[in-house]
């Protein structure tokens, strides 16, 4: 079975070099470019895992994360927020949510296909 990715950012060559990686990896990668088309791309198809950038035009990843969890709560997805924010206060808001987890920006391809890759129990 292919493992469903959607990936939330404003910088087209975030989500272009993202895609092309996770695609090569054997993922399927659906893309938005802020939290209102990511909801869109929801009810078309639920993922495996929500990527998100936290700022973004329109609605950002801060919005985001929660709504799809309380619209969706028996679909049980892992949350990866990309940030290049480190302060605390910056990432409370997400320890309410579960399974959320942060990625540090600048985002190595590589480190996120070895996340998900311990994610779905792939060697």
């Amino acid at each position: 079975m292919t493992h469903h990715i959607l990936l939330v950012d404003d910088e087209p060559h975030v989500t272009r070099v993202l895609r092309l990686t996770l695609e090569k990896q054997g993922y399927s990668v659906t893309v938005a470019h802020d939290g209102n088309a990511a909801l869109e791309r929801m009810k078309e198809r639920l993922p495996d895992v929500l990527i998100s950038d936290i700022q973004m035009d329109g609605m950002d990843g801060r919005t985001l994360c929660p709504i799809a969890r309380k619209t969706y709560p028996d679909h049980d997805f892992l949350i990866l927020v990309m940030t290049s924010m480190t302060a605390l206060e910056e990432r409370s808001w997400a320890r309410e949510l579960p399974n959320t987890e942060f990625l540090e920006k600048p985002l190595s391809p590589r480190q996120l296909v070895a996340r998900l890759s311990r994610h779905f129990g792939e060697s």
